[in-house]
Order: structure tokens, then C-alpha cells, then sequence
């Protein structure tokens, strides 16, 4: 294995011999792409040119320089783990990229993705009635959703909260790398249980949803994502169900709910056929997210309370 390692430093000379290379046993690995790229090519470029602490849209001329050797086994480094930690991407590069924004990341949050992005770069229009003074990101993770509604409402406070100390400790470097202190606080907090007095005329969150059944069948790269931001019981709803008995006593009049569900909004359906959810649609793809009101929230709250 080490003279292979040997050989091939000396083989590969230039960015796109690295980068060829590096598709190359990508493919041959079978690796599973949705985390920032979605084919082995892009996904070889954005690691051979963090490894050179380059752009990944440098010019094209850069693809014909020729490596030191030090560079070339910072980048055969870089490639060799995505091969065989099956790491995500953003997990090596500890950079993602959401609603037009820049995040810090690590194993300690998912990788975010969400389409809620989509929702919060129309302002969450038409379904938020009200401008929002006090936006609440729950399970925030990374902080990204949270930290993007702040940049869209300059005027409102956002609160950040999670469970995990890990997610909060991730989520307050990301509120420090946008100069967001003022504005934006990361909270410890099992739901509303850390938040107790506060309401919100918007309250975005975007919970561990997926049901037992696909959780089994993840290919690894999930796998390496904390488990307690993913699974949530047999449906997936074990969170969800506590934030709709919940919510509507931390919103503002006339304030909403938007959450995420993914697949397992079929299941919500089946739970609750009688809510009258909105499914919104996206143009740049997703799925699985809905908004409702509090005053629908307080209309079925003996349904939510009966589960």
C-alpha cells in the first residue's frame, strides 16, 4: 500500500491529473455524492483545490500546474480519506455553502441542505402574515437556517437552539463568523425547554425525521452524520409530534410554523389526516416541508394532544 502511495505521488503531476485521479477511484469506490456535489468529477475538484488552498473556480490555467511534493500528498491525503472514511465532503473541508452563505462544519452537525433555503430567500412568502421580530431556529445544527434568516430580517431576533452542546458550540462559531452576536443567540435546548418565555412569529425547524427503515438503508456518508439529527423513531415523527403539541404556545399571533419532514411526510398525513398542513413546492428541489399557522396549531391541539 505504501509503494503504491509511493508511485502514484510521482505519477501525478498536475491539478488535473490529481483531479482525474482522484474521479477516477471515486467511481471505482462507489462513493455516495449529496453533500455539496452530486458526481465523482466535481467532488475531485473541490478536494484537490481545498487541499491547495485554492478557489475551486480558479481559472483553468491552474489545471496544467505542476505540485510540489508536499502539495501532492496534502491532496492524495485529502482524496484517500473521502475513499476511505467516506466522509463527506464538507466533513474534510469543514466549509458548506447554504442560502447563499458560507458555514462552518463538522461530524458534530449534518451537512446542510435543506430547502428551506429556497423559502427563506422569498422572505417565506405568501405564508408569513407578519414581519418577524423573533425568529427561531429549532434544531438548528450548524445554525445555518437560523443565521440565514437573520441576514433576510435585519431586524429581527433570531434565537438558535439544539440539544446537543455540540451543535450549539458549531452554531455559535458560525454566528461569530458572520459578526452576528448582536443578533443571534445559540440556546441548549430540548425543544422549548430551554426557552421558556419566549415566543416567535416565526418558528423554522428542521428536525431529526427519518423513520427507522431508511435510516438501515443510509449509504455511509449519512452514516458518518451525528444520529440524533437524523432518526426519530419508527415513522420519524417521535420529535415532530412534540413540536406540534407544542409550538403554538411560542408562537406570536398569526405566527408560523415551517418544518421539514422529508419522506416521512406521508406518514405525517396518515397521523394526522384531519390537519389541514401546507405542502410547500420548490423550484430548486425538495421536498417534504410544510407550514402552518398557530391558530390552525391551536385549532387541532387535542389531535396533537391525543397521539
Amino acid at each position: 500500500m505504501i509503494e503504491k502511495r509511493e508511485a502514484s505521488l510521482h505519477e501525478l503531476c498536475t491539478v488535473l491529473d490529481f483531479i482525474r485521479w482522484g474521479a477516477s477511484r471515486f467511481s471505482e469506490a462507489n462513493l455516495w455524492f449529496g453533500h455539496g456535489t452530486d458526481n465523482a468529477w466535481d467532488e475531485a475538484v473541490l478536494l484537490v483545490m481545498h487541499g491547495l488552498h485554492l478557489p475551486p473556480d480558479s481559472r483553468p490555467e491552474v489545471l496544467q500546474a505542476r505540485l510540489t511534493m508536499d502539495e501532492r500528498r496534502e491532496v492524495l491525503g485529502v482524496l484517500e480519506r473521502r475513499v476511505n472514511e467516506r466522509l463527506p465532503a464538507p466533513y474534510l473541508t469543514h466549509e458548506a455553502h447554504f442560502c447563499g452563505l458560507d458555514f462552518y462544519v463538522d461530524e458534530r452537525v449534518l451537512v446542510p441542505r435543506s430547502p428551506i433555503g429556497e423559502l427563506i430567500r422569498n422572505g417565506f412568502q405568501p405564508w408569513l402574515k407578519v414581519e418577524p421580530l423573533a425568529i427561531l431556529d429549532l434544531c438548528c445544527g450548524s445554525g445555518c437556517i437560523g443565521i440565514a434568516c437573520a441576514e433576510a430580517f435585519p431586524e429581527a431576533r433570531v434565537d438558535l437552539a439544539d440539544i446537543d452542546d455540540g451543535a450549539i458550540e458549531v452554531a455559535q462559531i458560525n454566528i461569530n463568523r458572520h459578526h452576528l452576536n448582536e443578533e443571534v443567540r445559540a440556546v441548549q435546548s430540548d425543544l422549548f425547554s430551554g426557552l421558556d418565555g419566549f415566543s416567535y412569529e416565526l418558528i423554522v425547524c428542521n428536525p431529526p425525521y427519518v423513520d427507522a427503515r431508511d435510516l438501515a438503508e443510509m449509504p455511509e456518508e449519512y452514516r458518518a452524520e451525528p444520529g440524533i439529527a437524523l432518526g426519530s423513531g419508527d415513522d420519524g415523527l417521535d420529535f415532530t409530534r412534540r413540536l406540534l403539541r407544542e409550538a403554538a404556545h411560542h408562537l406570536q399571533p398569526d405566527g408560523l410554523l415551517v418544518c421539514e419532514v422529508g419522506n416521512s411526510w406521508e406518514a405525517l398525513e396518515q397521523a394526522f389526516p384531519q390537519v389541514p398542513f401546507t405542502w410547500l413546492e420548490f423550484e430548486d428541489g425538495g421536498h417534504g416541508v410544510f407550514a402552518i399557522g398557530r391558530e390552525e396549531l391551536l385549532a387541532y391541539q387535542s389531535c396533537f394532544d391525543a397521539e
